[in-house]
Formats: structure tokens, sequence, C-alpha cells
């Protein structure tokens, strides 16, 4: 029981503080009819439905398969190292920077280690990183709290990705330029069967859900890849107002119970859960004047910079719905919790997944990934930072 709490509290450390919060927020605002306005539904709902498809896209393997596909085609370590950070920039833009780093960053250390590379594995893990949160940010499902400020706003998709294109452009050329000066053109090892070696384990080892669910050689998932990936276009509708949020969450909810129900034990209900929690704290707080006044003054006429600092200490997601109670500056607050998700280890909670896998693997290399990390982060973040001053015409 006490190890069960200790990785709880580990695991889930944003939603504790949450419910603390919200709690406490309890005791200053009694509960009353006002409660029920607090939950932003439609977030939620976007949210759990989007969850639930990627997790069931993960389960029957399709995006490590599509990653061994690509890296078929691969000679140079410049060529290695460009596909694997793509493989997250693009990704993430689609099924969030935690699922493209859960999939992508244990099977590129897999292949570095197969391409006898393994010394390389702390810089190439950093650069996927930041190319899963530069790729994130450019859409409204890139992440969560992307996620809540397009469902907030009602802002079209086409304008949300107009603000943001400049950022993850700028940032994917620098991707490029700092893997062509790093990683040369000498070619790689012979990187075997990959599907094999990385995906598909012996029959009588343990065997990852895709060959559980799908079987071996079912390829792209069989026809489940089909049906979640119309599934997803459902989401994407619902996302873009185009049908009911009502008739999304039916039609997800009733076919995974039929293709494979286990996908709810492993969706993170942790995520939904601490976003009503901040909403449950927002909602009693800015009915206190004074803090309410408080926190307006503190934003002030700079949110984009405040939200990159707070995101740098409390991380990007809880900035977004902290702030979001106290400022109107939409454009600034967007650009501001998206670039702050670069910088520390804990700006975006996405990054500790490649820490994670990275010392799990090493553990005596803590302090050097740290180190790697922060650097080629800060600079990242300064010329980003520095776009944002240049081009923002509010600013």
């Amino acid at each position: 029981m006490r190890r069960w709490l200790i990785n709880v509290a580990k695991n889930e450390t944003i939603l504790i503080v949450a419910a603390i919060l919200a709690l406490i927020s309890c005791f200053i605002v009694p509960p009353d009819a006002d409660y029920k306005s607090y939950i932003h539904a439609s977030t939620i709902s976007q949210l759990i439905c989007l969850m639930i498809v990627v997790c069931g896209f993960q389960r029957i393997g399709v995006f490590r398969i599509i990653g061994s596909r690509l890296l078929e085609k691969v000679s140079t370590m410049r060529g290695l190292v460009i596909t694997l950070v793509a493989l997250t920039f693009f990704s993430a833009m689609f099924i969030t920077n935690d699922v493209a780093l859960v999939t992508f960053v244990p099977f590129a250390v897999a292949v570095l280690i197969m391409a006898g590379q393994e010394d390389k594995t702390i810089l190439v893990v950093t650069l996927m990183t930041i190319g899963a949160n530069v790729g994130s940010m450019l859409t409204p499902i890139g992440n969560a709290h992307n996620l809540y400020l397009k469902a907030l706003t009602g802002m079209p998709t086409m304008e949300f990705l107009g603000i943001m294109a400049p950022y993850s452009g700028t940032a994917a050329v620098l991707l490029v330029i700092v893997i062509s000066v790093v990683f040369g053109g000498k070619p790689v090892g012979d990187l075997g069967d990959l599907e094999t070696g990385v995906l598909a384990p012996e029959r009588n080892k343990h065997q990852p859900d895709e060959i559980r669910i799908t079987g071996y050689g079912a390829g792209y998932g069989g026809w489940r890849t089909i049906v979640y990936s119309l599934l997803f276009i459902v989401c994407l509708l619902a996302v873009s107002d185009v049908i009911p949020l009502w008739v999304m969450c039916v039609i997800v909810v009733v076919v995974f119970l039929f293709t494979d129900r286990r996908v709810f034990k492993y969706v993170d209900w942790g995520l939904p859960l601490t976003f009503c929690m901040f909403f449950i704290f927002i909602g009693n707080m800015k009915r206190v004047p004074e803090f309410y006044e408080l926190a307006r003054s503190l934003v002030g006429g700079h949110p984009l910079e405040v939200a990159v600092g707070s995101s740098q200490v409390i991380s990007n997601v809880p900035t977004t719905i902290l702030l979001s109670g106290f400022c109107d500056q939409w454009r600034d607050l967007i650009i501001g919790t998206n670039l702050g998700g670069m910088g520390t280890l804990i700006a975006s909670m996405a990054s500790l997944i490649s820490y994670k896998n990275v010392v799990r693997q090493y553990p005596h290399k803590k302090g050097r990934y740290l180190a790697v990390y922060s650097v080629v982060n800060v600079l990242f973040l300064a010329v980003l930072l520095t776009l944002s001053w240049i081009i923002e015409p509010s600013l």
C-alpha cells in the first residue's frame, strides 16, 4: 500500500496539487449552484475521446510500424536522426506530444543500440523531445492545453494554425540545421529487421499489445487501423464544431466497446481529472474579488512572457488553465504557453517521458542528460521568444 501511494504521488503530482488547491478553494467559496458552470465540458469530452482513439492506435502498434518502415530507407547517421526527430515532430501534431514520445523514444533507443550509436542517445532524444513539443504546438489537438484554448475561445482552426505556424516552422528549420551540423553523413550499421527486432519479440517472450491484439503479420494493424482512422476523423469534426460533441462521444465509446474494450483501462484518466480540479480552483478564485484583481495585475500587459516564465516552474498545462481565468489576450497566451513548453525539464510534462526512458536505460547519465537537455532547450526557447518579439504586433 505504501509503495502504491508513493507511485501515485510520483506519477500524479500535478493532479494531487490541483486537487488540494480545489479543496482549499471550496472552503473559501462553499459549493453552490454556480459550480456546475466551472467544468468546461467540451474540452473534457474532446480530450477523453481523442485520448481513447490514440490509445487504440498505440495498442495496435501503427505508429512504431510506420517508424520502422521509414527507417528501412535510411543509410546515414544524419538521415537516421532526421527521421527519428521527424517522427515525433509530425506525429505530435495529431497524437499529442506525450503519445509521440511514449511511442518513439523507446523505439529510438532500441534503434540506436542496433546501429551501434549509443553514445548519441542523449542528444538524439533531446532533439526528438524538442521536435515533439514544437510539432504539437502547431495544432489544436497537438496537446491538451491547445485543445482547451481552442474550445474556450472558439477560435477557428485555420486561425490557430496561422498563429503558431511561424514558430513551428522556424523550430523545424533550426532542428534540421543542428542535426546537419552535428551528425555527418557517416554510414549507419545494419539495422536488420526492425519490425521483428524492436516490435515483435519471440512468441515465448513478453508480447507488446500490438502483437497480442492483432497477432503476428498483421501489417499496419489490420482492419482496426481503418476503423480507428475513421474515429479520429469523427473527433476532428467535433473539435471543428462540424458535428455535436455527444455524437462523437457515443460513436467512440460504442465502437471501442466492440473492438478493444481494454483500451479504457490504459487511458490516462489523470489528465482530464487534473483539468477538472483546476477548473474548480479557478472558478472559485475568480469569485474572490481581491484574488481576481491581484491575478489580473500580475499577468498585466505581458501575458506571453508571464506564461513562458510560469511554465518553467509549474509546466505549461497548469499555466494555461490558471492564466486563462485572468487573461483575455488569447493570442499571446497561446504563444506563451506553447513556447513555455521548452526550457526546464518540467516546462512540458511530456518531456519527463523522454527523461525517464533514458535514465531507465542509462541510470548513470542523469546529470549529462539534464545538462544537454537544458542547454539545447534554452537555445530553442531564446530563438523562438526573440521571434515572438519581432513578429507579434501586440508586443
